[in-house]
């Protein structure tokens, strides 16, 4: 049997196919809900993603680009828990700041 037309390359590119679609809508919807740079950084997450599950089911002529997903998306909500994490540490770290500013500036004032 040629090999252009065995099942198993048949079947290879309808995977290929399947999984540039599924990244190709991820990407777009991270790009379109929180920017270029959340997308680019997802996108790398679903490669890795991607490969892992290569290597857990090497042989398997069927892979679930969607579970890929589901766990670049899960790697994305974390990065953005820790990034308002971050940045709401900032917010309490300024207030505390000011307050210790204006504290002491009234006791010099008093």
């Amino acid at each position: 049997m040629d090999n252009e037309t065995s099942p198993y390359n048949s079947n290879c590119k309808d995977q290929i196919r399947l999984a540039e679609r599924e990244l190709s809508a991820f990407v777009r919807a991270v790009t379109e809900l929180f920017g270029p740079e959340q997308a680019r950084l997802s996108a790398e997450d679903w490669l890795d993603e991607s490969e892992l599950l290569m290597e857990c089911l090497p042989r398997s002529t069927w892979r679930n680009w969607r579970a890929v997903t589901i766990a670049a998306s899960i790697r994305l909500a974390h990065r953005l828990a820790i990034t308002q994490h971050r940045g709401s540490d900032r917010r309490v770290g300024a207030g505390i700041r000011r307050f210790l500013r204006e504290g002491f500036a009234a006791r010099r004032a008093g």
